[in-house]
């Protein structure tokens, strides 16, 4: 584990006095979720604010500085870990698992990165300069397998920035945030469900402010109404015979 993840864990604990440690956890994540949600999408706005406001309540103003500094932390941590290690990597994940807070919720246990990036190298293939991936996690956790695939991706010289289009989903509102603000930061296009993968039920959407940017929104919205997948994809066979 790196230092910036250490202090971050430090932090937290310093809210444990009067908070504890699984709250100060998933309100931070939340309140980290809306800060970049609502920079780039207006779209739910006004109940992501109303939500945002109604956790800072619960802190004094001290407190909730704290939760400013972890969110630098956190960034800082990603920077020096794409720079060091040559890719994206879980930061979150780990941070869970330390504070132990994956045996109070139905024994929730996230993937290991190791694993995650062990994974990634198995399944990653080569695209050509304009080719797209596109990659559905229906766990999504912390988001920990999709970053193995990205660091995979980079590893082979590709582009996940440009080249990787993900739809995550999870249950849990927890790792909804948590894989949102890391794919997030680490500028990876992505739509991020609270659904069920089993019963299709979708109940929330969060866009990776570099979809909006690029305007993936826009593309798959027109792809859906224009083109058949399976005209797509049989027009895309012939060209290859």
């Amino acid at each position: 584990m790196r230092p910036k993840q250490k202090e971050i864990i430090k932090e937290i604990e310093k809210l444990s006095g009067k908070h504890s440690s699984w709250k100060v956890f998933t309100d931070f994540v939340e309140v980290a979720a809306i800060t970049i949600s609502n920079a780039v999408d207006r779209t739910k706005w006004r109940e992501r604010e109303d939500r945002y406001l109604a956790i800072v309540k619960e802190y004094g103003k001290d407190e909730f500085l704290t939760f400013k500094k972890m969110f630098h932390l956190l960034i800082e941590a990603m920077d020096e870990t794409v720079e060091m290690e040559g890719g994206p990597k879980d930061i979150l994940g780990p941070i869970f698992h330390e504070l132990a807070l994956h045996n109070k919720w139905k024994g929730q246990f996230f993937t290991p990165v190791d694993v995650s990036e062990l994974i990634g190298k198995m399944n990653v293939r080569q695209l050509k300069p304009w080719e797209i991936e596109r990659l559905n996690e229906p766990c999504s956790g912390s988001g920990s397998m999709v970053l193995g695939y990205a660091k995979a991706m980079r590893d082979n010289n590709m582009n996940y920035n440009r080249q990787l289009l993900v739809t995550a989903q999870d249950v849990d509102t927890k790792c909804v945030h948590m894989t949102y603000i890391q794919l997030s930061l680490y500028g990876i296009p992505a739509v991020v469900l609270n659904a069920n993968t089993l019963t299709l039920e979708v109940w929330d959407a969060w866009y990776t402010p570099i979809y909006l940017i690029d305007g993936w929104k826009m593309r798959e919205k027109a792809k859906d109404h224009l083109i058949n997948p399976a005209i797509e994809e049989a027009t895309q066979m012939m060209m290859e015979i």
